[in-house]
């Protein structure tokens, strides 16, 4: 085993197991990945759903992601929200998985990769601090959203993958 496939094993929590069981036969779950007291990344598998309202991030996060459920006949009742100025620090991100197979590559602050997760069609990836690079292993098309506005490449450092990575 590398000295990365080591130490990315110890930095990421157990998932979360959820009630309903996928079409693919395992538990869902909601993996939680961090490092230390840093929530870097959350990775939910296609299927994964809740019988109550929960939301996995905590309130405090810049990006808020849960399940909200209603019964049939259930509403929303129409509003809007108000125009709230709000101060965030960085870029999250949550890629779907339309269709295709992908690794996720996630990294801490410093770029160093603390663990992969292979993503298929439904499953996806929400992105909240660290740095994250992808390897398709299939023609894939992924769904992104992300906090504007866009500033460009700018807004991006590019980094090198460890040495061996994907070989």
């Amino acid at each position: 085993m590398r000295q990365w496939d080591v130490a990315a094993a110890s930095l990421y929590h157990a998932p979360r197991e959820l009630l309903r069981r996928s079409d693919r036969g395992a538990m869902n779950t909601i993996e939680t990945i961090s490092q230390g007291q840093t929530t870097l990344a959350y990775v939910v598998r296609d299927g994964a759903t809740e019988t109550r309202t929960s939301f996995f991030t905590g309130d405090d996060a810049t990006f808020q992601s849960g399940f909200v459920v209603y019964p049939a006949g259930g509403s929303i009742v129409p509003h809007v929200h108000l125009p709230i100025v709000r101060s965030v620090v960085g870029t999250s991100e949550l890629l779907l998985v339309r269709s295709g197979r992908c690794i996720v590559d996630i990294y801490d602050e410093s770029r160093a990769l603390v663990t992969s997760r292979e993503l298929q069609t439904g499953d996806l990836v929400i992105l909240m601090t660290g740095g994250h690079g992808f390897r398709m292993l299939e023609d894939t098309v992924l769904l992104e959203v992300k906090q504007g506005p866009y500033g460009g490449q700018a807004e991006k450092e590019r980094f090198d993958p460890p040495i061996g990575l994907g070989e």
